[in-house]
């Protein structure tokens, strides 16, 4: 991926979209971090089907995901499910938002697969990190997107 966009574009892309998305479709502003997310933590995960051998996860503090998921259902009562699913939805648009751009710089057509969501932080066997952004949220909770590459 880097001898298409070099790895600080890249993270520049990702930056920009992770915030933009989180603030407009959940209402939490991030802001660059350095703590990494602990205690209870969930991640969602995409692998690219298409275009690039590349996957992304965001493995964020539980309490950050249900806040998503509070306000993106207007709900204060959510149950567990609820989280899974509303943050995999929101992982979809944040993914489309990373391909769409993508496309733009690179003119190769990115195609995610459906995002998967696990507990505690998840990084696919047989892959290694390729760059990570570390977020604080306006709530104090930490989140890092990571982008995924397979081992050579």
């Amino acid at each position: 991926m880097d001898t298409v966009v070099p790895q600080e574009g890249l993270k520049e892309i990702f930056d920009q979209i992770t915030r933009g998305v989180t603030q407009q479709a959940a209402g939490i502003s991030l802001k660059q971090g350095n703590s990494e997310p602990t205690g209870e933590m969930y991640t969602v995960y995409a692998a690219f089907e298409r275009g690039f051998r590349t996957s992304v996860s965001l493995c964020a503090e539980a309490s950050l995901f249900a806040r998503l998921t509070k306000y993106m259902m207007q709900e204060e009562e959510i149950t567990h499910q609820d989280v899974e699913d509303f943050s995999k939805e929101y992982f979809n648009m944040l993914c489309g938002q990373i391909a769409s751009r993508l496309y733009q710089v690179t003119k190769i057509a990115v195609r995610f697969g459906i995002p998967s969501f696990h507990y505690g932080r998840y990084i696919p066997e047989g892959h290694d990190e390729h760059f990570e952004l570390r977020y604080t949220s306006d709530g104090n909770e930490n989140a890092e997107i990571t982008c995924l590459a397979p081992e050579d």
